[in-house]
C-alpha cells in the first residue's frame, strides 16, 4: 500500500527564498526587542511612593528620641516596681491632677 502526497504539488517543491526568511526573523527580533525596551522604560518610569511627616509628627519622633536616650534612674525605677507589687506604693491623686493640668496648661497655652 502506498501513501500519496496530496499536497506535493505534482512532485515539485517551491524554493524557500533564504533572504526573505531572514528579513522576516529579523523583524520579529527587533519587535521583540523594542517590546521588551518598552517594558523597561515603563518599569524604570514608574512612579515611586514617597512619604513625608507633619511638623508635629517630626516634633513627635524627636521627642521619642529624646526620651530614649534619656538617662534612667533604674535604682529608683526597681524599687517603684517592688512598692507596687506589695502594695506600698500610694498616688497622691491632688498631686498628680496639678500636674496633669500644669502640663495641658503649658502643651495648649493657657495660664494655670
Amino acid at each position: 500500500m502506498s501513501i500519496n502526497n496530496i499536497n506535493n504539488n505534482g512532485g515539485v517543491k517551491t524554493p524557500i527564498d533564504n533572504q526573505k526568511l531572514n528579513q522576516q526573523q529579523q523583524a520579529l527580533n527587533n519587535n521583540n526587542t523594542q517590546q521588551a525596551s518598552s517594558q523597561q522604560s515603563a518599569a524604570s518610569t514608574a512612579r515611586q511612593d514617597s512619604v513625608s511627616l507633619t511638623s508635629s509628627a517630626q516634633q513627635l519622633t524627636q521627642v521619642q528620641k529624646k526620651g530614649n536616650e534619656a538617662p534612667v534612674n533604674q535604682e529608683k525605677v526597681d524599687k517603684l516596681k517592688k512598692a507596687i507589687q506589695n502594695g506600698e506604693y500610694k498616688v497622691n491623686a491632688e498631686s498628680v491632677a496639678n500636674k496633669i493640668f500644669a502640663l495641658e496648661s503649658e502643651i495648649f497655652g493657657t495660664k494655670a
